[in-house]
């Protein structure tokens, strides 16, 4: 272009996406600036660039969910590059191989990324050096990076980064760059301000359903109600009738009524007239599942875990326990129900989505139309709640389906009854345990037959597993106690109702399991809950600290009044250990009130010690609206709960005090977003059970249950 001058086409699309606030998350520039930048910036890798007024823009690979990586990740980069934090800028990627995973999901983003961002952050500071004292005409030992500059130590001369920018360019890229060591961190492991906050509080913050781009229509879809059903014939009449519908297409997963507005597309979907077809489960319900996991449970089951003979042993126990625990199907429910922009032309196609998955969602569009990936552009924009619900791509798919039926770009809105109605639930278990005491209390046999559907089996196939441990014993065949005969054994019980990945996965229900039996274990062998964990655990242990912690710290074994108790769980999962000791008040209806839950947690080394005591305070918000609230029931092949209603969260006025304590370390970082989880409800049920005498043995915990 000559002049570098913008023309009226290339204005207005900078001008339409920065108002509508894309230009946060997606660099939407045309190709003479984008090469202008190039040229005048420090890029040693796709993780950073420096121009040449000194700004640091990193770029952030993983979905900002509100468990925060767009502070978090930046961060680790800085911490090494020895930036000055106030320069440090940040871009959103789009789904692109070049940085590895881009899946937000099993608490990786940290643990994942720790060391190739601190290698590139240190790669970038070495090469600076190394460019300073060639300028300077030094030796480069004489020279050392600090707080966005290199200075010459024996003359106090500095030269910032942005003047270093075209001389570092030069200079080659070092495969192994000396990492700082951790004593001398002075940006990890403190709490600066979360970078995408300031917006979030002022509206500018751009999540899925803020996406519009020029020529959108919006789609609302018409899906069956049953699992697995399908639309058999439709009328579009009555639809297109309503003021603002311009079309009814039919796609995979039913009928999308397609408006000029969210509003006018769904009046549309109300009145158009479908006919299912509700297939085979049209009469499935909950009380059937269950008969199928009691009947499961007394069959054939595999063994993932066989230490010692458990069944030996408890045949010759002096003590042997039994119960049976029950989880129910739980809904993501998201505060933001799902949704996606497509655009899809002839040559390629765009998609704006609020996707944990963005590679995957590039994949599934570039299948849908025959085209390869890098025809495909996925922006990735904030998410209003995710939990494992945007790990999958079904909303993506839709999305591209209508777009390429009418050839515009096209938003699919869902609502909060779509949302509920048609999620990837939490699977609902049954589990049978055993235990075995000798004479002296000491534990010595511990069963676990798990009975639940498979994610990995229902969603990919048998062949997916290949040779790893079935997912829905994770949790379960991991058990941290020592114990010398353990058996952990599971009967595949898969069902018509879809499920996926919800926060925490198995570990949000089997550790419910391990831990609330091993509490029961406990007050039969006449000791103290704390102190039976701890004399099976070694003196090392890091589960045993962050027990040890939590107990400390929430004064356990110092009494309550009546009608109040304090029950302990702890768990490891996602590469931390958390310990949860909770207080509740139980009236006299068996209602149950959570007053206060303290939080110890060993994640290894802290990154941003606010983002993890928030993380904690969000899961343990997250398991109690499970533990105590809602569930999932199925009537007639449907979820029967449909909205907050049916399915009530946690209210505000219902969280109890969170206190969190970081166990100091200098061990590589462990994941946080889902080790929260775990521990919450086991100590809710056995500080129920200090208060009341009563067991909890099923989520959610019921008035009636402790009635009686």
């Amino acid at each position: 272009m000559e002049n570098n001058r913008i023309n009226r086409r290339e204005f207005i699309q900078i001008s339409v996406v920065a108002g509508t606030g894309l230009a946060l998350g997606v660099q939407v520039v045309p190709a003479w600036l984008a090469a202008e930048d190039k040229a005048a910036v420090f890029a040693p890798s796709q993780w950073l660039r420096i121009d040449r007024q000194g700004l640091v823009t990193v770029t952030v690979h993983r979905t900002e969910l509100g468990q925060g990586p767009r502070t978090a990740l930046p961060q680790i980069v800085a911490e090494e590059l020895e930036a000055d934090w106030q320069m440090i800028r940040i871009v959103q990627a789009d789904a692109d191989a070049k940085y590895g995973s881009m899946t937000t999901g099993g608490s990786t983003s940290i643990r994942q990324n720790w060391m190739p961002l601190r290698k590139a952050g240190a790669a970038a500071r070495e090469m600076l050096i190394t460019a300073a004292a060639q300028v300077w005409g030094v030796d480069r030992a004489t020279c050392k990076a600090e707080k966005g500059a290199v200075v010459h130590v024996p003359t106090g001369r500095r030269l910032p980064y942005g003047e270093l920018v075209e001389a570092a360019a030069k200079v080659p890229v070092p495969e192994n760059p000396p990492l700082k060591d951790p004593k001398d961190f002075h940006l990890v492991g403190t709490a600066p301000p979360r970078i995408d906050l300031p917006d979030k509080v002022n509206g500018k913050a751009v999540f899925g359903f803020d996406t519009r781009v020029p020529g959108m229509l919006v789609a609302a879809i018409a899906r069956c109600p049953v699992f697995g059903g399908k639309a058999k014939s439709f009328d579009a009449g009555k639809a297109t009738a309503v003021p603002g519908v311009k079309q009814v297409v039919p796609i995979s997963t039913g009928v999308a009524v397609l408006a000029d507005s969210a509003w006018a597309a769904f009046q549309g979907r109300d009145a158009l007239a479908v006919t299912w077809d509700e297939g085979p489960d049209a009469n499935l319900d909950s009380a059937g599942i269950r008969a199928m996991f009691v009947e499961k449970s007394k069959g054939a089951a595999e063994a993932f875990r066989r230490d010692g003979d458990a069944a030996k042993a408890l045949a010759e126990a002096v003590k042997k326990l039994e119960a049976v625990y029950e989880v129910p199907f739980v809904a993501h429910a998201p505060m933001e129900p799902q949704n996606c922009v497509a655009a899809v032309r002839p040559d390629g196609c765009e998609i704006w989505a609020p996707s944990q998955t963005p590679q995957w969602a590039r994949r599934t569009a570039a299948q849908i139309l025959g085209l390869p990936e890098e025809k495909v552009t996925v922006h990735v924009t904030l998410v209003g709640g995710g939990f494992g619900r945007r790990l999958m791509d079904d909303y993506v798919r839709e999305a591209v389906e209508v777009s390429k039926a009418v050839g515009k770009p096209v938003q699919v809105v869902w609502s909060r009854e779509d949302d509920m109605r048609h999620d990837f639930y939490r699977p609902a278990s049954y589990h049978c345990v055993q235990a075995g005491l000798d004479a002296e209390g000491k534990l010595t046999a511990w069963s676990h037959r798990v009975v639940a559907p498979s994610i990995t089996i229902q969603l990919f196939g048998p062949e997916a597993r290949g040779d790893e441990p079935i997912d829905a014993v994770d949790g379960a065949a991991d058990l941290a106690y020592q114990v010398p005969n353990i058996l952990v054994d599971y009967a595949m019980a898969n069902t018509a109702v879809p499920i996926g990945w919800w926060r925490s996965v198995y570990n949000s229900q089997n550790p419910f399991v391990n831990e609330s039996f091993l509490d029961e274990i406990a007050h039969a062998a006449g000791k103290d809950p704390l102190e039976f964990r701890r004399q099976l655990l070694p003196p090392d242990s890091r589960l045993r600290g962050v027990l040890e912690l939590a107990a400390a710290k929430a004064g356990w074994g110092s009494p309550l009044p009546k009608g109040k108790g304090r029950g302990i769980a702890a768990h490891s999962c996602f590469g931390s250990w958390v310990a949860d000791v909770a207080e509740v008040a139980v009236d006299a209806g068996g209602r149950v009130r959570v007053e206060r839950v303290v939080c110890a947690i060993d994640c290894g080394q802290a990154v941003n010690p606010s983002i993890i005591a928030s993380q904690l305070d969000g899961a343990v918000a997250f398991a109690l609206t499970a533990a105590l609230k809602s569930e999932i029931t199925i009537e007639k092949g449907r979820a029967k709960q449909t909205d907050f209603v049916g399915f009530p969260l946690l209210r505000l006025d219902e969280m109890p005090a969170v206190e969190v304590h970081i166990v100091p370390s200098r061990e590589a970082p462990g994941g946080v977003g889902e080790p929260g989880v775990p521990p919450v409800a086991p100590a809710v049920a056995n500080a129920v059970f200090a208060a009341t005498g009563k067991r909890v043995r099923r989520m959610p915990i019921r008035p009636s249950d402790l009635l009686g």
